[in-house]
């Protein structure tokens, strides 16, 4: 199975691009495609398309696009659900400790990385940044 996986600008700013590669190949997992890219506008409102006539959805769009990305996909077993689950929780707060987000993420809008929440938008996002 595979999944899109991506290190948010926060990420790449920080110089956490090794450890996060380094926490999702110690589970297993293989990184089959990546690149570093910066976001354009119109590719962040179709990637954040579900949350348009949400009151953050402009949000999402400036944080994505305001510095590089790291975009992967990624396979192994279960690669949708155990993805998200070294990921922890979107609140790094909330974040069960160990994960990526309750690690190195510091505030809910700076996350440190995204992944896709099912097989569909796995999919669809992989096609968005990987054509």
């Amino acid at each position: 199975m595979k999944t899109f996986f991506m290190i948010k600008p926060d990420g790449v700013k920080r110089n956490l691009i090794g450890n996060v590669v380094s926490r999702v190949e110690k589970e297993g997992f293989v990184i089959t495609k990546m690149k570093m890219m910066s976001i354009s506008d119109d590719l962040a409102k179709k990637h954040y398309a579900e949350h348009s006539e949400k009151p953050f959805f402009n949000d999402l769009v400036d944080f994505i696009t305001s510095g590089p990305v790291v975009a992967m996909e990624v396979e192994g077993e279960d690669a949708v659900s155990e993805i998200r689950r070294i990921m922890g929780a979107t609140n790094p707060s909330e974040a069960e400790p160990g994960t990526i987000r309750a690690d190195l993420a510091t505030k809910l809008e700076e996350n440190v990385v995204h992944g896709s929440d099912s097989e569909e938008s796995a999919e669809r996002e992989l096609s968005l940044f990987f054509e």
